[in-house]
């Protein structure tokens, strides 16, 4: 039998807490039975919403918090004032080794703040990045930061190339990844004081798959695996990518219904249209690890729902797995060893 993985999992975070959460753990114990959650949260609102379900109560159990952190709340302040909170409970729980992985969609100020100060980052991170799957033509590449890092430095983007390929490896199974770093075009000398200053790193780190660099436009044909990028350049890119999905497929659907003639072609046209726009629905991907904590810190979309929740759980599983924290470990070149 496959060892059980425990998930912590913030049961009030969200926009659509504590149903939709609850519901996506609710999913994943079904269709895994190598998974074992605790909600956390406040205890009468989880048990009153379980309820609803038939479920094996040694897989699901309920730590109780009284507090929540609110997403305007200062991150770094709420973290250590609001110990009681769901977050702060489910981090600790990790730190402390009763669980293997948090999955939240609360605050991401909290849980990058949490990430660093309550879990605590492997020796020799400089700085652990956000880094979540985004669908392309060829599947999916992993946008390396998006959100923790807004003034990296070169070393640690050298790093989070690394963590990466580490992840997009033995996680998502492509071998041997190619890693490209954001620029404003494809020659070595173009870019920002930072990008000039990391791309010959890159180029000479051993263990990555690097093929230069990559402009915003080719992204989405999934030219890299890897896509490498301070937090800044990352939470735009992420950003405009799910504005722009979702205005394509509202303008697609409107004319598409715009006409009779074009209603039956619709009809038609469903199945594939279906089919193509899922291969594009991000959720099913699950959240976005924060690499090179002790133990692993998942961020879903405050928006998140059932789908992305269990997806979110289940890649716990294949984290814990693969020892990615361990190769972590054994293949990241520090700075003082360079």
């Amino acid at each position: 039998m496959s060892e059980i993985v425990h998930v912590a999992l913030d049961a009030m975070g969200g926009d659509n807490a504590p149903g939709e959460i609850i519901k996506g753990a609710m999913d994943a114990i079904s269709e895994r039975s190598d998974i074992k959650v605790t909600l956390v949260g406040q205890e009468d609102v989880i048990k009153k919403e379980l309820e609803q379900y038939t479920y094996p109560k040694e897989r699901v159990l309920i730590r109780h918090a009284s507090e929540m952190i609110e997403m305007a709340e200062p991150p770094v302040n709420a973290i250590r004032t609001k110990k009681d909170s769901s977050i702060v409970v489910g981090m600790n729980m990790v730190k402390q080794g009763e669980a293997d992985a948090i999955v939240s969609a609360g605050s991401t100020g909290a849980l990058l703040a949490g990430g660093q100060l309550l879990v605590g980052r492997i020796k020799g991170i400089e700085r652990p990045p956000l880094a979540p799957l985004i669908p392309t033509t060829k599947g999916v590449s992993l946008l390396i930061d998006c959100g923790a890092n807004v003034d990296a430095r070169s070393s640690h983007l050298v790093q989070f190339a690394q963590m990466g390929s580490i992840y997009m490896e033995h996680v998502v199974g492509i071998k041997n990844p190619k890693v490209a770093i954001v620029n404003i075009g494809s020659e070595e000398e173009k870019g920002n004081a930072l990008v000039k200053e990391t791309y010959p790193l890159l180029k000479e780190c051993p263990g990555i798959n690097f093929i230069g660099s990559i402009e915003a436009r080719d992204i989405p044909g999934g030219y890299a695996d890897v896509i490498v990028c301070e937090a800044f350049v990352g939470n735009v890119i992420l950003k405009l990518y799910e504005g722009l999905a979702g205005t394509l497929v509202s303008k697609i659907k409107e004319g598409l219904t715009s006409t009779p003639i074009s209603t039956v072609g619709a009809m038609l046209a469903k199945p594939a249209l279906k089919k193509t726009l899922k291969d594009f629905d991000a959720s099913k991907y699950g959240g976005a690890p924060l690499l090179g904590c002790k133990g692993l810190v998942v961020k879903t979309h405050g928006s998140a729902k059932a789908m992305e929740v269990k997806n979110s759980i289940i890649q716990c599983v294949t984290f814990k797995q693969q020892d990615i924290n361990g190769k972590i470990k054994e293949n990241i070149i520090r700075k003082d060893e360079a």
